[in-house]
């Protein structure tokens, strides 16, 4: 049987808890409230649970706070000039850094405030290596390579490499290549590629190869990977992967050609091309076809489409998102939209990147209504998150660009209903274009919404076009009366008497005689 609290108990609990409150004189306040929160137990609420998660918060805040004060600290000690007497940056850092605590996104905030630190970013790498109360792994690690590789400093990126042998891993790799690649050196990828299990202790297996191919390819080094594929095919065996990464590569360069020569010697050597490869070539044929003759898109696209279904090749939304954007680049609208409708017969369901695609182009070809059926229909379809202030300012953009200025102001209030707030960017359109467009009164509640929204919005002298300029009225000119025929009569016989007496002669004078 469940034991009953006496009264007495509780009596006790108030008075013990009334002394403890009021041998401090600051807790009056509290003694208020805990007094009251034990009169009536069953509507106890806690004022400790509030306080706790309030402090909490606090100390959170204050500690990403003292996190980013660290990292400018931390960013202009680097920044200063060494002198030949100074100490080195490590020794430096103990002195005025020796408190803190390392953490990743402290050590990548440092490096993001610091573009302009040079190899003074390798004393920061070896203070943080020397830590021992900090853990160096692969992802800090590959934070250091990736600085030095924006900068295309590969003898700086080499160095940390060689201090990280034993800690660098997958990342490291992938943030070497990436920047060896899109600082277009292929050959030096290639070779980094070959000697990276020797000199830095990366692993090199089929991974790692797939990894720098994928990356060769992307950018447009497709001969290089191909190359390097072919030579490493004794220890690493392309699979299918690889093979239709080197076909999209091909793609990628605008080499038709090649990418088929590669499809045939594939298809002879018993490796099945996948959707993805025919995407890359479906992909290029359109935009050739765009460049040389648009008339034949549409027939080149088809072969392509007849040789999957002859291949057993399955389409995806990739493949229907590839011809609907090559349609649309080239106004063929309509011909997208029945592409879009009849998706289900493949039984594919469209994606975001469609949708985005056929709103984009409905806007440019100036049907604004099927255009916002095709944003609901988005968000109906569960795309709704795709529609950032980003791809928001683009639909701005076009209609402003069509001169649809009254639409681009419903679309701005649909943006802010679905929660994007809207940037310094989108306001400075819409005020431009309302300006010119002569609405002035908009344009400065426009102006004053961004400032309540705390944009840091400017005044600027937009122009107002001459087609939307008021013109300066003019006086009426007066219309000439139509003369009666007694009138014109008139007129005439004045006209007449006036040129009959131009030709009469006038006597001239006598001169006198002298006698």
């Amino acid at each position: 049987m469940r034991r009953l609290t006496s009264p007495l108990t509780r009596l006790h609990l108030r008075t013990l808890v009334r002394r403890c409150i009021c041998s401090s004189a600051t807790n009056q306040s509290h003694h208020q409230q805990l007094s009251l929160s034990l009169s009536k137990p069953h509507l106890f609420t806690s004022p400790f649970s509030l306080s706790l998660y309030s402090t909490s918060f606090r100390s959170f805040s204050t500690q990403i706070n003292e996190e980013e004060t660290t990292a400018q600290s931390l960013s202009s000690e680097l920044a200063k000039e060494l002198d030949t007497e100074s100490l080195s940056i490590p020794q430096r850092l103990d002195l005025s850094f020796s408190h803190i605590t390392l953490t990743p996104t402290l050590i990548l905030t440092t490096l993001n405030l610091s573009p302009d630190s040079g190899r003074t970013v390798l004393g920061l790498f070896k203070w943080v290596k020397s830590k021992e109360s900090f853990n160096l792994d692969d992802e800090v690690v590959s934070y250091f390579v990736d600085y030095f590789g924006r900068r295309k400093d590969f003898k700086a990126a080499n160095d940390v490499l060689i201090d990280g042998v034993g800690i660098t891993g997958r990342k490291t790799l992938e943030s070497m290549v990436d920047r060896l690649v899109r600082a277009g050196r292929p050959t030096q990828t290639v070779a980094f590629f070959e000697n990276m299990e020797k000199d830095y202790g990366l692993v090199r297996d089929l991974d790692s190869l797939k990894l720098v191919v994928a990356k060769l390819c992307e950018h447009g080094f497709a001969s290089y990977a191909e190359k390097m594929v072919k030579s490493l095919a004794c220890e690493f065996f392309p699979d299918e992967y690889i093979c239709d990464m080197l076909i999209k590569g091909w793609c990628i360069d605008g080499k038709l050609d090649e990418a088929q020569r590669l499809a045939g010697e594939m298809y002879r050597g018993g490796f099945e091309i996948g959707t993805s490869a025919y995407n890359a070539i479906l992909d290029c044929i359109c935009k050739l076809c765009r460049k040389k003759d648009p008339f034949r898109l549409q027939n080149e696209a088809e072969n392509v489409l007849l040789e999957m279904e002859e291949k057993g090749v399955l389409r995806d939304v990739e493949t229907f998102n590839v011809l609907i954007t090559n349609l649309c680049k080239i106004r063929k609208t309509e011909d997208a939209l029945n592409l879009f409708y009849r998706m289900g017969q493949w039984g594919c369901n469209p994606d975001a990147t469609t949708f985005l695609t056929l709103i984009r182009s409905l806007y440019q070809a100036a049907r604004v209504g099927e255009g916002d059926e095709m944003i609901d229909r988005m968000k109906s379809a569960g795309f709704g998150d795709a529609l950032d202030k980003k791809v928001y300012y683009e639909f701005l953009k076009i209609l402003c660009g069509i001169e649809r200025i009254d639409h681009a102001m419903s679309v701005f209030a649909k943006m802010k209903e679905d929660g994007c707030k809207p940037g310094l960017k989108t306001y400075d359109l819409l005020m431009g274009r309302l300006v010119a467009h002569n609405r002035v009164d908009k344009a400065n509640a426009l102006y004053k919404e961004a400032e309540s929204n705390g944009l840091a919005v400017e005044p600027k002298a937009y122009m107002v076009h001459p087609r939307f300029a008021k013109k300066k009225s003019t006086a009426v000119k007066k219309e000439k009366k139509r003369l009666t025929l007694p009138e014109k009569m008139a007129k005439k016989r004045t006209k007449l008497k006036k040129i009959r007496l131009s030709f009469v002669k006038k006597p001239r004078k006598m001169a006198r005689r002298a006698f």
